[in-house]
């Protein structure tokens, strides 16, 4: 890999043997570099590759004009959230998140803070996000003396439910809105509350947060199996309308028509939901 050009001391873009532009980061890699020099392997601390090359010409612009701990602290969070998940994350959280990072780190030091008004839903429907988000608010005060609230917790963990799901902002605080109002619908047509500690509400709502990723994306399920949706409409009449409910809902807010593979499956989980009521 050679260097094409230093974008600081710590950082260069660089390309591979097929002509592929990448980023690297690396203690020193980038001081008194000249183009064309072969990057001494040794040196290199993580390779950031992009889907194409605006992102890459965006990723540059970012980290030559931010400083450069407020990146490594980005950096540090979304190690984390790969180790937490378990899973890969849309390369372009390195844009998004730093991104914002650093946008919040400047508004902190202009004394504007704001409320994020979706913190409730993203605490109860993205469990595991949210506690990322409050590592990232821990790793910045203790890194860059900065002490956001859990609103800005909450905003990390929708940064990451993007990375997740390969959304963009506005989808992913669609998403979070979507799944507590369905969660509302099948709690008023029982006229009861779920036990958010069973293990079924666990399902439920990773069924709904999948469900909400497919109707944001128009990519339901439907595989035109009439047998296995007339069993079910047999089997759970009162779960069926129910789903069927919800299905209204989603359609008058989102302007989408729910399947009906997708209200079998919808209709199974209100069921087991609701046996531990």
């Amino acid at each position: 890999m050679r260097v094409i050009k230093a974008i600081n001391n710590n950082v260069v873009s660089a390309k591979d043997d097929t002509g592929r532009e990448f980023v690297v980061m690396g203690r020193g890699i980038g001081f008194k570099v000249k183009e064309g020099t072969t990057i001494d392997e040794e040196r290199i601390e993580k390779v950031f590759y992009m889907d194409n090359q605006n992102t890459i010409d965006h990723f540059k612009e970012l980290l030559a004009n931010i400083p450069m701990q407020h990146f490594k602290v980005s950096n540090d969070i979304i190690s984390y959230a790969k180790q937490i998940l378990n899973k890969k994350l849309n390369q372009n959280i390195y844009i998004t998140l730093t991104d914002h990072i650093n946008f919040a780190v400047e508004r902190y030091n202009q004394g504007m803070m704001f409320e994020n008004p979706l913190l409730w839903e993203v605490q109860s429907i993205y469990k595991n996000e949210f506690q990322i988000g409050q590592y990232a608010i821990k790793h910045i005060s203790d890194h860059l003396g900065v002490f956001f609230p859990e609103d800005e917790a909450a905003s990390i963990a929708l940064h990451i439910v993007n990375a997740e799901y390969n959304t963009v902002m506005a989808d992913a605080m669609n998403m979070t809105k979507m799944v507590p109002f369905i969660v509302d619908i099948v709690k008023d047509y029982y006229h009861t509350d779920i036990a958010e500690d069973s293990l079924h509400y666990e399902r439920f709502i990773t069924h709904l947060k999948f469900l909400a990723q497919r109707i944001i994306n128009r990519e339901l399920l439907d595989s035109q199996d009439a047998e296995l949706h007339n069993v079910v409409i047999h089997l759970y009449p009162k779960e069926y309308e129910c789903s069927q409910e919800i299905a209204k809902y989603i359609e008058k807010k989102y302007a989408y028509k729910i399947t009906d593979e997708e209200l079998v499956y919808l209709t199974v989980h209100i069921r087991r939901v609701v046996t531990v009521l």
